[in-house]
Parts: C-alpha cells; sequence; structure tokens
C-alpha cells in the first residue's frame, strides 16, 4: 500500500492528533528510564510529524516508513523543519539500519497494518537486535475492543476546507480484520470543482497477550501498558494501548525467522 492520495492530505485528517502531547509523553518515559537523547528510531514515521517534535527535543532521529508517498512529503516537510532527520523506505519487519539506536518509538497503530503475527514479531525483534542494550521501545496499537466497538462497521466523515472524506470501515470478526474504503473529494486548483480519488488499505486485529508474549521472545522486558499515552491503566474500553518496554537480553541475527 503506497498511500498516494492518502499522503497527500495526511496531515490536514490527523490535524486532531495531538502530537505536542504525545511527543512530551514519550519524552518524559524515555527520561523515566534513563535515555535523555541519542539515536531514535520512528518506525512507521509517516509524514514524520512526530520524528521532527522528537527530533527538536534533542534526539537525533531515523524515520522508516514502508510507503515512499508519505516519506516523500516528509521529506519535503524537512527543509521547512530545518531538519537533519534520515528517512528510509523499508518495511517494518524488513528493518536494516547503519548501526545501533538507543530508543525507538512507533505510534498511531503502525503494528495493526501489519498483515500477520509473524511480521509483528519480525518487526519487534529487528527492533531489538539494532537496539543497545537496556534501550527503550514505545508502541502503541489499536485495541480489539475499538476495532469491534468504534471501528467496526461504521462510516465516519471528515469535511475540511480542503478536503472532504468519507472513511467507511468493514470489520471482519472470522479474519480478524478491519478493511477501510476512503472517498476523497479535494479541491481543483480553481476552487470550484472537486475531484474524487479513492483508496484502501486493512488494520488487523491482534490479542494483546500475543504481543506480550512477543515482547518477551525478542529479548525485551515489559515495563508498562497504558491506556493511549496517558498515565493511566489500560481498560476493558481502552481503543489504543501503549507498550513501554526495555532491551533486557541480546538478541543475534541467526536467532531471528
Amino acid at each position: 500500500m503506497s498511500y498516494g492520495i492518502f499522503s497527500s492530505v495526511y496531515d490536514i485528517l490527523t490535524e486532531n492528533v495531538e502530537y505536542e502531547r504525545i511527543a512530551d509523553r514519550i519524552c518524559s518515559l524515555l527520561h523515566e528510564n534513563g535515555v535523555d537523547g541519542g539515536l531514535l528510531l520512528d518506525l512507521g514515521c509517516g509524514t514524520g510529524t512526530l520524528s521532527f517534535l522528537l527530533e527538536q527535543k534533542g534526539f537525533d532521529v531515523i524515520g522508516v516508513d514502508a510507503s515512499e508517498d508519505m516519506l516523500s512529503v516528509a521529506n519535503e516537510k524537512k527543509y521547512d523543519e530545518d531538519s537533519s532527520a534520515l528517512f528510509l523506505c523499508q518495511k517494518a519487519e524488513e528493518l536494516n539500519l547503519y548501526g545501533t539506536i538507543q530508543c525507538a518509538v512507533s505510534s498511531l497503530d503502525t503494528f495493526n497494518h501489519i498483515d500477520s503475527i509473524e511480521k509483528i514479531e519480525k518487526a519487534i525483534s529487528l527492533v531489538s537486535l539494532f537496539m543497545d542494550m537496556n534501550g527503550i521501545f514505545i508502541f502503541d496499537m489499536n485495541t480489539p475492543y475499538k476495532h469491534k466497538k468504534v471501528l467496526g462497521n461504521n462510516t465516519f466523515v471528515y469535511d475540511m476546507d480542503e478536503v472532504y472524506c468519507v472513511w467507511q470501515n468493514s470489520y471482519d470478526e472470522n479474519s480478524e480484520r478491519t478493511d477501510i474504503d476512503l472517498d476523497f473529494f479535494i479541491k481543483n486548483e480553481d476552487n470550484e470543482d472537486y475531484a474524487r480519488y479513492s483508496e484502501s488499505f486493512s488494520e488487523y486485529v491482534y490479542k494483546i497477550d500475543n504481543i506480550v508474549d512477543i515482547i518477551k521472545k525478542c529479548g525485551f522486558t515489559l515495563l508498562a501498558t497504558t491506556d493511549d499515552y496517558s498515565k493511566n491503566e489500560p481498560s476493558d474500553t481502552t481503543e489504543r494501548i501503549t507498550f513501554i518496554v526495555k532491551k533486557t537480553e541480546t538478541i543475534f541475527k541467526d536467532e531471528l525467522k
């Protein structure tokens, strides 16, 4: 999935995301665990908004995303941000860095876009492979509750000045997947007519216990889980769960599946 048209309007559609709050919370969690700088991996960085905020807070950032279109937007923004962040086009389960990192983040349900539990394990194991001992990895996922009760078979409409978006979900409990169909109506240059574009992709539903098992298998110790990026513990109605994990065991390349 390239997210061609989606990438061009992604920042508009995510204007309500509290990136500053997320960045502050991530930095607070890293500080609590002895990480106050160094090389940070932003896995699934999208258009780079969080990458730039974390760079401004003192980290050297490598942003990785599987979408060339998302990274094209990130690189365009890079000059306006006066940023030296490095952006790489790689799938999470094929991560290949040039050296080791001190910490990593993965936000806004990146892992739900990976289509198998085996690939998730490979991605987390590769983060571990490239991370220094005692490094911290913070990542989030949409919960089964959110897929069933919030996304479900619902339709959402976003009416912005620059774009009108109809977001339709179809939840399949048997395949544990939510299929997402997007219709974009984007103003032409004359600002009088709209052009229509469509894109589709899927998010996959994973049990929290399975993710916890993978964390342990990949050389990490689970420090905490929270309700989104708050200080609250997850509940039965948590929509996004955040994992805070610490690398405590060495993982070797020949051990990877």
